[in-house]
């Protein structure tokens, strides 16, 4: 079975109004594939993922590439580690994706980390588009990963490749890659000397990278200080010209995102839908005395391995790595 390049991208193509400004966590990439279902619902696009699914929606699906972290600390072939029970052929070739990619912090290794696939690292000072430059690239960014998904399941690439993406899973990646790929902290990142003063790492190869967010912190005088996510950086590390710069940077951005995603004359059934599941989401966590309802169990695969308990992709809102 292989998809159209029109009917992928129509399954997501929505989305990127939406990504931007709602897939910071596991509740935004349900929320993402839930509009991909209801934009898909009782067409032959829809009856092809159901298939290839084996009738995971892709609100679920949305959260997988994430989920699929809790295997990075102990590996895939741990006794304990959790499994997709309900969908046990889906379990399968994920697990050979993870062994595929599994995480690496050697950015010169042969196989790439699956971590790599969700963001690319663009420099944001200066300014600059994808194609002007190298710095914070690579062929296993987000940028590459979408389309070698969608190759895949064009058939343009045999399901029996080295990165082990065959059609499910490259449509499990396609539905969370595409909301990452509308996140900021995805898609730049801003390069620091070694004093912290901001630098381009076009001209400064030592600059150091900030990892979308995940390495610096931002001073907010009318918040209490974090722990997690963003966090406070020193007066010393980050001046306050700089910081006020940078502060005005993402105040920008997110005015901008906030603007594509949320139009004026957007489409209302849509954001009768979001706010559908944001209620449906907040009844489960009452449902289950306060526990996040991608917690739940699964059950038990064939093969009697304990099901995964919680979900341990996910550090914070910011965090991507």
């Amino acid at each position: 079975m292989n998809f159209t390049r029109r009917e992928i991208l129509i399954a997501f193509a929505f989305l990127a109004l939406r990504g931007s400004s709602l897939a910071y966590g596991p509740l935004g990439h349900e929320i993402v594939g839930a509009i991909a279902d209801e934009r898909l619902a009782n067409s032959p696009t829809a009856a092809k993922v159901r298939v290839l699914l084996n009738g995971l929606t892709l609100e679920k699906a949305a959260v997988i590439a994430d989920e699929i972290k809790g295997w990075d600390k102990k590996g895939v072939d741990d006794p304990r580690s959790f499994h997709f029970s309900a969908y046990c052929k889906i379990d399968r070739q994920l697990r050979d994706f993870w062994r595929a990619n599994q995480p690496t912090h050697e950015m010169n290794s042969v196989a790439p980390s699956h971590h790599w696939f969700h963001y690319t690292d663009v420099p944001v000072v200066p300014a600059q588009a994808y194609h002007e430059g190298t710095a914070g690239r690579s062929k296993w960014d987000i940028v590459h990963m979408i389309p070698y998904c969608v190759q895949v399941l064009k058939g343009q690439i045999p399901e029996q490749n080295e990165r082990k993406i065959t059609k499910p899973v490259a449509l499990i990646l396609l539905a969370h890659y595409v909301a990452d790929i509308h996140q900021p902290l995805h898609v730049g990142a801003e390069y620091f000397d070694q004093q912290g003063q901001i630098a381009d790492p076009d001209k400064n190869k030592s600059a150091l990278e900030d990892e979308g967010g995940n390495t610096f912190t931002l001073e907010l005088s009318d918040e209490p200080p974090r722990r997690r996510g963003f966090h406070k950086r020193s007066e010393r590390a980050f001046p306050s010209s700089d910081r006020s710069a940078a502060e005005k940077r993402i105040a920008d951005a997110d005015r901008a995102t906030k603007e594509r995603a949320c139009p004026r004359n957007g489409d209302t059934r849509i954001e009768e839908l979001a706010d559908a599941i944001k209620r449906r989401h907040r009844q489960l966590c009452r449902d289950m005395g306060g526990r996040n309802p991608a917690d739940r169990a699964r059950g038990a695969c064939a093969s009697g391995i304990p099901e995964r308990k919680t979900v341990t992709g996910y550090r914070s809102v910011c965090c991507r790595r």
